[in-house]
């Protein structure tokens, strides 16, 4: 057998293997089902729509068309692809420390699980916690970054304050 007889006897193992990965760019998303499925834009004038997305347990997004994609095609097999991955570089927060993580979206909203063991929440609108009990092992301080005060010290202070006709307050916190 000589070269030419091998290429071409390779030749759709060959296709396979190339068409097994593919990058592309999100141009739609429908997320009304048990799975994302996305249109997605791949080879040059390629758009493939109905495109299934498997997120990460636990973790679920809606990205913006124009973030980009890998899309794995089974055995090579373009009729049946899936996205396994999707990143937006235009929101992605950037600078992290080695061994950070954060969980973000393109509002400015992010949890930072940082390198110094602390958690960092940033929301430029407020923070809502909808649970029946909300418990802390340590102490609360408002204010942090000026003169507030912590829960502990608010407590004594009103346990120091005294009513009118009586050497203490009527009830202690």
């Amino acid at each position: 057998m000589n070269i030419r007889d091998f290429s071409r006897l390779m030749a759709p193992t060959h296709r396979r293997i190339m068409n097994m990965l593919s990058r592309g760019k999100l141009t739609m998303v429908g997320d009304g089902d048990g799975i994302q499925r996305l249109q997605v834009a791949v080879l040059d004038g390629e758009t493939r729509d109905g495109v299934e997305r498997f997120q990460q347990y636990g973790f679920s997004s809606h990205p913006q068309p124009g973030a980009e994609v890998v899309m794995v095609s089974l055995g090579g097999n373009r009729d049946h692809p899936i996205v396994i991955a999707v990143d937006d570089r235009r929101t992605r927060p950037t600078g992290a420390q080695a061994g950070e993580t954060a969980i973000y979206n393109d509002a400015g909203v992010s949890i930072l699980l940082a390198q110094d063991g602390s958690v960092l929440i940033t929301a430029p609108g407020k923070v809502r916690i909808d649970a029946p009990l909300l418990e802390v092992t340590g102490d609360v301080r408002d204010r942090c970054d000026g003169a507030g005060r912590t829960m502990q010290e608010m407590r004594e202070i009103y346990n120091r304050h005294v009513h009118p006709g009586t050497d203490k307050p009527t009830e202690e916190m």
